[in-house]
C-alpha cells in the first residue's frame, strides 16, 4: 500500500544565507527538493524587530528551492526562521520532507501537515481575527497530515507577522488603530494571539476573549511554538504528530517545562523514545536524536525557584535573548549538543516562565 513517510534532516549553517549544506544534500540525493514541505532555521541575529538574518535566510532558502523545484513548489514550503543563537546555540536548519512510500503504515510514525493563512491587516495583529485565522490554519494542517484526533499532535510551529512603522501608518491612513504602536511589543502580542489560536484549535482552551491576549497567562498551549518576523503578513503553520497512513522510523514526543530549569519532563519524553539516560545522552543515543524544538520565556514575576533573576530588567539585552541562551544551555547539557531549535518569547506557549519541547528521534 502507499503511505507517506516523513524525513527530517538537520544541517549546520555557516551564515544566515548559507545554503551549501542543503545544496550538497540535494546533489547527493539525500533530499528530494519537490518533497520538502518545511524548513525551520536558527539564525544568529538578535531575534527582534530589526533582525535581518531571518529574512536573509528565508530568501536564500526560497531562491534555492526555486532553482531545484520551481516557484510553485518553493512558495508552498513553510520557512520558519527564528533569530537568536545566544550562548552556544548553533545556527542550523531543519528540513522536513514528505515522500510517498510503498509500504505498510506504522502506528506512531511521524506525521507532518502544513498550512498557510491569508494575510492579516495590520490592525488585526494581536487581536481576535489573528486567533481565528491561526485556529483555522491549524485545522487545515491537521487535515493535511491526516491527524483526526488533536491529542495526536505533539508540536505546532507557527511563523507569524509583526508590526512595523509602515504597517502602523498604513492602518492609520484607513482610520484604524493597531493593538500597539510599539513594534517590539507587537511581536509578543502576535505570538500570543497565534498561540491562543493553536490552543483553541487543539481544544486546550475555549475561544478566548480579546482582553486575554498577552494578559491571561493561565491560558496556554502545551504544544504551540510561535516565532514572529517581519518577512510575512500571514502565517506559516506546521503540525507535527502521529496520523494514519504514515510510515518510516521517525517518532515524536513532547514535554512541557514548568520553568527554564525543568528538565525532568524532557528527560521523561526522551525515555519514552528509547533515549533514557540518568545524565547526559551517550554518543550512540545522541546519534538517534534528530531534532529538539523548544520555546523559552523568562518567568514574569522576576523569580526562578524563589531566587531573583534579572532577565526582565536588563536594559541592554532583551529578556527573550536571555531566555534562549539560558534554556538552550540547560537543554544542551541534557542531550549533549547545542544544535537545538530554541525560540524565545513563549506567550501562552506553556505556563508562565516555561514552554513546550518536542523531540524527534529515530526508533530504536
Amino acid at each position: 500500500m502507499t503511505t507517506r513517510r516523513a524525513l527530517v534532516h538537520r544541517i549546520s549553517t555557516g551564515s544566515p544565507d548559507d545554503v551549501s549544506g542543503l545544496e550538497r544534500a540535494i546533489a547527493d540525493g539525500r533530499i528530494v527538493p519537490g518533497a520538502v514541505v518545511a524548513i525551520f532555521g536558527k539564525t544568529e541575529g538578535n531575534g527582534l524587530v530589526n533582525d535581518w538574518t531571518r529574512g536573509l535566510a528565508a530568501r536564500s532558502l526560497h531562491d534555492l528551492m526555486v532553482r531545484h523545484a520551481g516557484t510553485e513548489a518553493a512558495d508552498r514550503v513553510c520557512r520558519v526562521m527564528s533569530g537568536g543563537t545566544e550562548g552556544a546555540l548553533s545556527p542550523h536548519i531543519t528540513v522536513f520532507e514528505v515522500r510517498p512510500e510503498e509500504t505498510e503504515a506504522e502506528p506512531g510514525a511521524l506525521a507532518i501537515g502544513r498550512a498557510h493563512t491569508p494575510d492579516l491587516r495590520p490592525e488585526e495583529i494581536g487581536r481576535l481575527p489573528q486567533v481565528e485565522a491561526v485556529a483555522a490554519g491549524v485545522r487545515a494542517a491537521l487535515d493535511d497530515a491526516g491527524i483526526a484526533d488533536p491529542a495526536d499532535v505533539h508540536f505546532v510551529q507557527v511563523k507569524c507577522p509583526l508590526l512595523t512603522s509602515d504597517r502602523i501608518a498604513q492602518a492609520r491612513r484607513r482610520d484604524r488603530a493597531c493593538a500597539t504602536a510599539d513594534t517590539l511589543k507587537s511581536m509578543g502580542l502576535s505570538r500570543a494571539a497565534a498561540a491562543l489560536g493553536v490552543a483553541s484549535a487543539l481544544g486546550e482552551v475555549a475561544p478566548p476573549h480579546e482582553a486575554a491576549i498577552g494578559c491571561d497567562l493561565s491560558l496556554f498551549s502545551t504544544r504551540a511554538s510561535v516565532s514572529a518576523g517581519i518577512e510575512l503578513m500571514g502565517h506559516e503553520i506546521v503540525v507535527l504528530g502521529r496520523g494514519a497512513g504514515w510510515s518510516g522510523p521517525l517518532r515524536i514526543d513532547h514535554a512541557t517545562m514548568a520553568d527554564p530549569l525543568d528538565v525532568e519532563p524532557v528527560r521523561a519524553a526522551l525515555a519514552r523514545l528509547g533515549l533514557g539516560a540518568a545524565g547526559q545522552l551517550a554518543p550512540a543515543e545522541r546519534g538517534r536524536l534528530v531534532a529538539l524544538l523548544a520555546k523559552a520565556e523568562a518567568p514574569s514575576d522576576g523569580r526562578l525557584r524563589g531566587f531573583r533573576h534579572a532577565m526582565l530588567t536588563d536594559s541592554d539585552i532583551a529578556a527573550t535573548r536571555h531566555a534562549r541562551g539560558f534554556t538552550g544551555g540547560v537543554l544542551a547539557g541534557l542531550v549533549g549538543h547545542a544544535e537545538l531549535y530554541v525560540s524565545g518569547g513563549a506567550e501562552h506557549q506553556g505556563p508562565d516562565g516555561g514552554g513546550p519541547v518536542a523531540i524527534i528521534a529515530e526508533a530504536a
